[in-house]
């Protein structure tokens, strides 16, 4: 056979990215807001953020020592998993809760249903929502020595004024990591320069959240109160980095648009309506469940089909 034959399986495009390549990404795009939760909230969140991933990779390794399976930790999930979690967190929740978090997102969420790849849901989100349920007071507790009032979408649901540039700073009460807009959107632009997420999911996200809270939020176009709705909680920390998991999210074009059109409306639904004013976890973790039924109603036709009844005579 002649040299200008190479015969071999596919797949036949390949990319240099691997899943470690990808991760590491991940944990320099998450970098400033890491940074600024530290500088924001102290050696507390440090701790935490410490612990975490500790926990998790940690977790992972003896699950796959006691299943005797290849060791992963190489391919810095379980570092991403970590990190994600404790930006998800108080700075005030006890360390051992954290650990317990760590454990849970790895064992529970990602190992107990193949590992990488196999998991259903977000691990960082299954174990902050596992936080929720088994330790609520802990998990909304925010006062601490520098901010001692109510997180801003709470000050908000209480008709109380927010100033929207501490927000978008991170001068405020919230979890490690959602507190700073600015810090998070330069590690977004960063994803996507690298060319890690694209904008269809995030972008579909904010456009129908914003509809719906234009809608539904009784404030009609109140650019403060729009901005404030954006930059408070978790939103712009779930949409850039925890909507857009490849695991989790649909990977046809149509399903990332329709993914983000069910976040939106989710999201907005439980801040307006919910009993707790936040409600991006939640969201993301039923956009996660409907996604198999989203890529099955979304799948390109192959070329040359036709639906049944519209076939030539």
């Amino acid at each position: 056979m002649s040299d200008l034959y190479n015969v071999s399986s596919s797949p036949h495009v390949r990319s240099k990215d691997t899943s470690s390549r990808i991760m590491l990404y991940v944990i320099l795009a998450l970098l400033p807001t890491t940074l600024f939760g530290i500088y924001n909230f102290g050696v507390k969140a440090l701790i935490l953020i410490l612990a975490t991933i500790a926990s998790c990779v940690a977790s992972e390794w003896v699950f796959e020592k006691i299943v005797h399976k290849k060791s992963t930790i190489n391919d810095l999930s379980a570092v991403v998993t970590g990190l994600l979690l404790a930006l998800n967190l108080p700075p005030t929740l006890p360390v051992w809760e954290a650990i317990l978090g760590g454990i849970f997102a790895i064992v529970i969420v990602k190992m107990m249903f193949g590992g990488l790849g196999q998991n259903f849901m977000n691990p960082a989100l299954g174990a902050r929502c596992f936080l929720l349920i088994a330790f609520a007071a802990d998990m909304t507790n925010f006062a601490i020595d520098e901010y001692t009032g109510a997180t801003p979408l709470a000050a908000m649901r209480n008709g109380e004024v927010v100033n929207t540039m501490d927000m978008l700073i991170g001068k405020t009460a919230g979890t490690i990591g959602e507190t700073s807009a600015i810090a998070i959107i330069i590690g977004a632009i960063f994803l996507i320069l690298m060319g890690v997420i694209d904008l269809r999911i995030p972008g579909t996200y904010i456009v129908t959240f914003v509809i719906f809270i234009v809608i539904f939020g009784g404030n009609g176009f109140d650019w403060n109160y729009i901005t404030a709705q954006l930059c408070g909680g978790g939103l712009m920390l779930g949409t850039f980095f925890m909507a857009t998991d490849y695991v989790t999210s649909p990977i046809t074009p149509r399903g990332k648009i329709l993914f983000g059109v069910c976040l939106g409306i989710l999201t907005g639904l439980f801040r307006l309506y919910g009993a707790n004013a936040e409600g991006v976890s939640f969201a993301i973790i039923l956009s996660n469940c409907l996604v198999p039924m989203i890529e099955k109603i979304t799948i390109p036709r192959a070329f040359g089909l036709v639906k049944e009844g519209k076939k030539h005579e």
